[in-house]
């Protein structure tokens, strides 16, 4: 499995984007994905996961009611809509792939695939 992520550049604060990541490869093996992020100096964290299927999503915390999850069953590809975007958004954006969990989880090593990161980065 492939997993390449697109969508990142730089937005000014309250802005949009829009980040996607492309599966390629063996999807069928693909159960749930995630979006995590790491920013300059600190650990890659959490921010949103979504089962293969589309039903079922859930988000960081700090995320809630800005970002939304969604997937594009006919292209294999999973997005990740990005409002109301402050500067502490700032990060590499990685999206990744589990082959166990349906639903999927915050755990970073539970996800067998990754891909290269798209940057974000936030003006005040």
């Amino acid at each position: 499995v492939q997993l390449q992520a697109s969508g990142g550049g730089l937005v000014q604060a309250g802005g949009s984007l829009r980040l996607a990541c492309a599966a390629s490869g063996r999807t069928s093996s693909i159960r749930a994905m995630a979006w995590f992020r790491q920013a300059p100096g600190k650990e890659r964290e959490f921010v949103a996961a979504i089962s293969w299927s589309g039903s079922s999503t859930y988000y960081a915390n700090f995320v809630k009611g800005r970002f939304t999850s969604s997937r594009d069953n006919g292209r294999n590809t999973v997005y990740l809509q990005m409002n109301s975007l402050k500067p502490e958004d700032t990060a590499v954006y990685y999206c990744a792939g589990d082959r166990f969990r349906a639903i999927g989880t915050m755990v970073l090593t539970d996800y067998e695939y990754w891909g290269q990161g798209t940057q974000v980065t936030v003006s005040s």
